[in-house]
Order: C-alpha cells, then sequence, then structure tokens
C-alpha cells in the first residue's frame, strides 16, 4: 500500500497533498496540522475534488497512530511570515525547531519507521535536527535541500544559451540558502560541458541568478509552493517506485559531519548512495564554508535524545 503522511498544511503541505491525490500517487494520505479546522478543510476540499478524478485516495486527518504503516512523512510545518523581506531562510529557525522538538517524539511514539523527508527551512539543520531527534538512520531522513535549486540553475542556463531546460544537468551545492553554489564543473548541456556551448557566459551573473530564483519567486506572493512541493512529489515518486534516481537533497556526509545539498541516489531505503562528483578547488572551499554555516546553525539548538 502507498501511504504517505504530511505534516504541516500550508501553502507547501497543501499543494504537496493536492499534487498526490490528483495525481494519483498514493492510496492513503494523513494530513495533520496544529490547525484542526484547517485540516478538516483541507480533507473535505480533496474529497470534493477526487468527484472528478479516475483514481481515489482515502484521507486520514490529525492521528499520528496512523503513520506508523506509513512509508514516508513529509515534514512541512513552519511559520513562513518569519522569513522576513529578506527572505533569511534561518530567521525562522526559533519556531521551525521548536516544531521539530514537538513533532519528532510523537513521530517515534506512532511506530512509523519510514522515510522522512523535510522541506522546513532552514532546510539543511531541520533535516539534521529531526534526525537526532527521531534517532533514525541519516539515510531514513534527509531534506529537499538544493533540488528546487538545482532546477533554477537549469532554468538559468537554459535562458542564456536557447536550449531546453530539461537537457541542462549538473548540481547545486551546499546551503538551501544564500551559501549555496552552483557547481560549474558539473555543469553540462547534453553530454558537453556548458563552457564548451558558449565560453563568454558570465558565471558569477548566473550564479547571482540561480541565488534569486526563490526570492523571485517569493517577492510578489509571500511565499513559494509549487516549484517545492512538485520536488516533494517527484521524491514521493522515487522511493515508492525504488527508482535509484540521482537528485541533489540535503543528505548526511559523515566525512563532513553534516547534511548539506549534494547528488545521492534515492531509492526505497531513502538515500542509497551517493554521488561523488571531483569538484574544483574553488567549489570545495565555497563548500567548506557553506556547511560551516549549517553546523553553526545546528550548533545553536539543543540536543534533546
Amino acid at each position: 500500500m502507498r501511504k504517505v503522511g504530511i505534516i504541516g498544511l500550508g501553502h507547501v503541505g497543501a499543494t504537496l497533498a493536492y499534487t498526490l491525490v490528483t495525481e494519483n500517487l498514493v492510496d492513503e494520505l494523513v494530513l495533520i496540522d496544529k490547525d484542526e479546522k484547517l485540516a478538516i478543510s483541507e480533507e473535505y476540499d480533496l474529497l470534493d475534488a477526487q468527484v472528478f478524478l479516475t483514481g481515489k485516495t482515502k484521507i486520514i486527518i490529525q492521528d499520528y497512530q496512523a503513520l506508523k504503516d506509513a512509508s514516508i512523512i513529509v515534514f512541512c510545518a513552519g511559520q513562513i511570515s518569519a522569513l522576513g523581506d529578506d527572505g533569511d531562510r534561518f530567521k525562522e529557525l526559533e519556531i521551525t525547531s521548536r516544531i521539530v522538538e514537538e513533532t519528532a517524539p510523537k513521530i517515534k511514539q506512532s511506530g512509523f519507521n519510514g522515510i522522512i523527508v523535510t522541506i522546513t527551512n532552514p532546510c539543511d539543520v531541520i533535516a539534521a535536527y529531526m534526525q537526532k531527534l527521531t534517532g533514525f538512520d541519516t539515510n531514513q531522513v534527509f531534506g529537499t535541500g538544493t533540488m528546487l535549486d538545482t532546477a533554477r540553475m537549469q532554468q538559468a542556463v537554459s535562458r542564456n544559451v536557447s536550449i531546453d531546460s530539461r537537457n541542462v544537468g549538473g548540481y547545486v551545492y551546499g546551503e538551501h540558502g544564500d551559501s549555496q553554489f552552483v557547481a560549474w564543473s558539473t555543469v553540462t548541456i547534453g553530454d558537453r560541458p556548458l563552457l564548451t556551448w558558449d565560453s563568454e557566459l558570465d558565471l558569477n551573473q548566473l550564479d547571482e541568478a540561480v541565488r534569486a530564483g526563490g526570492w523571485n519567486a517569493f517577492a510578489g506572493k509571500g511565499y513559494t509552493s509549487y516549484g517545492i512541493a512538485t520536488c516533494g512529489a517527484r521524491l514521493i515518486r522515487m522511493i515508492l517506485n525504488d527508482a535509484k534516481t540521482i537528485v541533489p537533497v540535503s543528505a548526511y556526509d559523515d566525512q563532513m559531519d553534516s547534511y548539506y545539498g549534494q547528488p545521492v541516489v534515492i531509492g526505497k531505503n531513502g538515500i542509497e548512495s551517493f554521488i561523488s562528483c571531483p569538484l574544483t578547488e574553488k567549489e570545495q572551499n565555497s563548500l567548506k564554508e557553506s556547511v560551516q554555516i549549517i553546523k553553526d546553525g545546528l550548533a545553536n539548538l539543543p540536543f534533546k535524545q
């Protein structure tokens, strides 16, 4: 049975739930939010939508015990208003870390032993904190990380070389935040390195365009939802189908002793393996700086076993 739980029914959680139902990706969907009226409303709205769909998804709300036999939990609880006007994701940490502290024991008590995907910001710190407080293996807990940022890189390159973004390969590494960076040594169009297409590209300008992508989506709406919810849905499909697909997410690297955005193989066990790309010296230094920001954020949180 394909069973998934979503904790947090704000813009992202609700969009993800709608996507899972309309695409018939799950048989049972558990929806949990601190606002019970919101959870009830989402349930009724999704049931109304199903009248017009070919698939059928059983909706369960506000029941942590129903997570026991779920394969995946997507954690996207937060408070977007804490983000502020500058888009600094670390401004959410005081609130979102407390939500993790409240939620992790309930997940453990339910008997759940599947895969936890965290979307909540700051994504890398929250993934690490959720792993510590649940005690699950690191392969079982990971964040969406730089998956969406990598898509923004593909779009930025696509616009500059007039090639469909789905033909652009490569990865954004590090924090899902200001210290992220495009590992240009990994970027290709088709099978060719990017700079063999256009050696005059301004990579610094492109890097800024990638970093600003989230702000561009956020600025007029006050939140983002479609892109990140689609990332969540794709990861769910990969796990349920044991797809063994390479994608950049926030995963724990024991050598760096940290979660950060990097390419991994996703399958039924969550993180199946890591993809080691040879980074340039400049990229390696950027990664160390980005990882340190993540570590500093985690160091400020109380670790309760």
